[in-house]
C-alpha cells in the first residue's frame, strides 16, 4: 500500500493491483477512513482512497470551493499516480463529486457507483439541509442528530468505536471547521444539472437506504431516470450511512455491478 501526500498535498492510500482501480470518495465532514468495510472487502482490487480538499489531512487554501475544484483534485491525483481509468464510488457529497468528475472526464470513468446521493430535493428538503448548515455555521451542535439520521440506534449501541470515529471526525475546530463549512455549504445549496446529467453515458449503479431521510429513495429514482445507462437498488431498512451499517449488501452490489 502506498500511503502518502502527493506533490499537491493530497493525502491518499493506494492499494495497487493489476486491475482497474476503484476510487472511493467520502462524504462531507468525514474522511477516507469511512471506507474501511470496502477496503477490507475489495482487498484483491486496486483501491484508491483519499481525503477531499479541507478534510482529513488534505489542506484547503481557498476562501470558496466548488465541484470543479474537487474534480480537478481527483484528476490531479490520478495523474500523479499514473492512473488512466477508474471505477468511481461516491457517498453523499462524494457522489456529487463523482457525478461532476464523470461529466468532466467521462473517458476516465469505466463504471460509476452513487451511494446515498441527492437529486431534485423538494422545497422542504432544501429548507431542512440549509437549516442544518446555518446551525453548523453558528456553532450550534448538529452532529449527534446527524449520527441518529445516519445509523440505527441498535448499530450505534453495538459499535461504539464507529460512533467514536464518526463524532470525532465530524467535530472539527478552527480552520478544519471553517473548511468543513465551505464544503457543507456547497452540498446544502447544490443545484441539479439536469441537462449535463443526461449527457453522461457511463454505466452507473445508484443505491440508497429505504430509511434515509436526507438522500431519499425518490431522489435516487429521479436521478436513475435521468442517467440513461443506470440501475437503481434499494438497501432495505438502511439509513444514510448504508456503506457502513449495511456494508455486506452494498459491497455485494458493487461487486456484481463491476463484474457485469
Amino acid at each position: 500500500m502506498l500511503k502518502n501526500f502527493d506533490k499537491n498535498q493530497n493525502y491518499y492510500k493506494f492499494y495497487k493491483r493489476k486491475n482497474t482501480p476503484i476510487v472511493f470518495i467520502h462524504g462531507v465532514g468525514l474522511d477516507q477512513d469511512m471506507w474501511f468495510p470496502q477496503v477490507r472487502y475489495f482487498k484483491n482490487n486496486s483501491i484508491l482512497t483519499y481525503d477531499l480538499l479541507g478534510h482529513g489531512r488534505t489542506p484547503l487554501n481557498k476562501k470558496k470551493v466548488n465541484f470543479e475544484d474537487f474534480s480537478n483534485q481527483l484528476n490531479t491525483l490520478m495523474k500523479n499516480l499514473k492512473i488512466n481509468k477508474v471505477h468511481l464510488v461516491g457517498f453523499s457529497f462524494g457522489s456529487l463529486i463523482a457525478l461532476n468528475f464523470t461529466k468532466k472526464f467521462q473517458k476516465k470513468v469505466d463504471k460509476l457507483v452513487l451511494i446515498s446521493t441527492v437529486y431534485k430535493r423538494t422545497k422542504l428538503e432544501k429548507i431542512n439541509v440549509r437549516e442544518r448548515y446555518k446551525k453548523a455555521k453558528n456553532n450550534i451542535p448538529i452532529f449527534d442528530l446527524a449520527l441518529k439520521r445516519w445509523l440505527s440506534p441498535k448499530f450505534i449501541k453495538l459499535n461504539p468505536n464507529i460512533k467514536k470515529y464518526i463524532l470525532t471526525t465530524l467535530n472539527k475546530k478552527n480552520i478544519d471547521h471553517i473548511n468543513f463549512l465551505k464544503s457543507y455549504k456547497l452540498f446544502s445549496y447544490f443545484k441539479d444539472e439536469q441537462k449535463e446529467i443526461k449527457k453522461i453515458k457511463t454505466s452507473a449503479l445508484i443505491m440508497t437506504g429505504t430509511k434515509d431521510r436526507g438522500s431519499t429513495i425518490k431522489m435516487s429514482q429521479n436521478l436513475s431516470n435521468e442517467l440513461i445507462n443506470s440501475q437503481f437498488y434499494k438497501i432495505h431498512n438502511a439509513k444514510h450511512l448504508c456503506s457502513i451499517e449495511y456494508s455486506s449488501n452494498v459491497n455485494m452490489m458493487i461487486k456484481i455491478f463491476l463484474r457485469s
